[in-house]
């Protein structure tokens, strides 16, 4: 597959035709410059960006070193393939797949959008964050569950579950839904939601024919500032955006095996790794085994979910 240089690191580095302007914990950003095919791709998209999926890999706020191979093409091959199965649904941000050979298959050029500052998260099964808080007092984010739910419950129906948006190596908060309505309006808040739990049903659809649980999922979205509809932008429906069960496997009242880096936190947390995450001190490398495994799982999400391998969307 093609590999973004500087896979596994922060650093920016140089695409002709292009300005860096902002490395995340996976994603590099770039910017059009003031070429003449910088200037006609402007006028003819408005102002964009150019995103690109990096092969890195974080985990407890720390970028970890090595990257997991191929991981930035199945986010950005992925993300792709599910803004096609939800065209109807809603807009996205993509406005070209026409990017730099140095970055094809794990970029895409993007419409900047004015973001709205809410984490937007569907939850069809209960986990993660959403299980701590049931746990205190039987509600997820100001919502009133049944009782007797275990990790891995299915919901009696999907919920919206916001968070505020945190600053970088910071946690979201999850909030309620009058929290987002308050900061953004009732309106947009209402819409958000309805966009959100839409996407899921979906998506949830999609992914159970396949054999696949989509147990929640992060979404964000902005307005466009050429058509001012909200719009679905960032990445979507990834296992680095959601979490993906296998439905032969589900079995509540455990932890549920996940199409994600779940190799990676359990070696972090484990002896082997002989890291105190409570220590100020990096995490060490990750072993060749769990990095593989770790790919396995993100290329096995990959293909049981579009029924195609990776190989058949980019080049080898």
């Amino acid at each position: 597959m093609t590999h973004a240089p500087d896979a596994a690191s922060a650093q920016p580095f140089d695409l002709p035709g292009w300005t860096h302007t902002y490395s995340g914990k996976v994603r590099d950003l770039f910017t059009p410059d003031a070429s003449d095919a910088g200037r006609a791709l402007v006028a003819e998209h408005g102002d964009v960006v150019l995103v690109v999926a990096s092969d890195r890999v974080s985990a407890y706020d720390h970028v970890l070193s090595p990257g997991i191979p191929d991981k930035g093409v199945v986010l950005t091959q992925l993300s792709l393939w599910w803004f096609d199965q939800l065209a109807d649904l809603v807009p996205n941000h993509v406005v070209s797949t026409e990017v730099p050979a140095a970055v094809a298959g794990r970029a895409m050029i993007c419409r900047r959008l004015e973001m709205f500052p809410v984490e937007c998260v569907a939850r069809g099964y209960l986990t993660g964050s959403g299980l701590a808080e049931y746990r205190v007092d039987g509600h997820v984010t100001g919502i009133a569950l049944p009782e007797g739910l275990v990790d891995g419950s299915r919901l009696p129906e999907p919920i919206f579950t916001p968070a505020t948006k945190a600053e970088l190596g910071e946690h979201d908060e999850n909030v309620p839904f009058e929290a987002v309505a308050e900061q953004i309006g009732a309106e947009a808040a209402s819409t958000l939601r309805d966009l959100t739990l839409a996407v899921y049903a979906r998506a949830e659809q999609v992914a159970r024919g396949r054999g696949v649980i989509l147990a929640d999922t992060k979404l964000e979205f902005g307005t466009d500032p050429v058509t001012g509809a909200v719009t679905l932008g960032d990445e979507v429906l990834t296992p680095d955006s959601s979490r993906f069960w296998d439905a032969e496997a589900w079995q509540p009242g455990q932890s549920q095996p996940s199409f994600d880096k779940q190799f990676v936190r359990d070696w972090l947390t484990s002896d082997a790794s002989g890291w105190d995450r409570a220590a100020d001190t990096p995490p060490p490398a990750l072993p060749s085994d769990v990095v593989e495994r770790t790919r396995a799982r993100y290329l096995e999400a990959f293909e049981r979910l579009t029924g195609r391998a990776l190989a058949t969307f980019v080049a080898v």
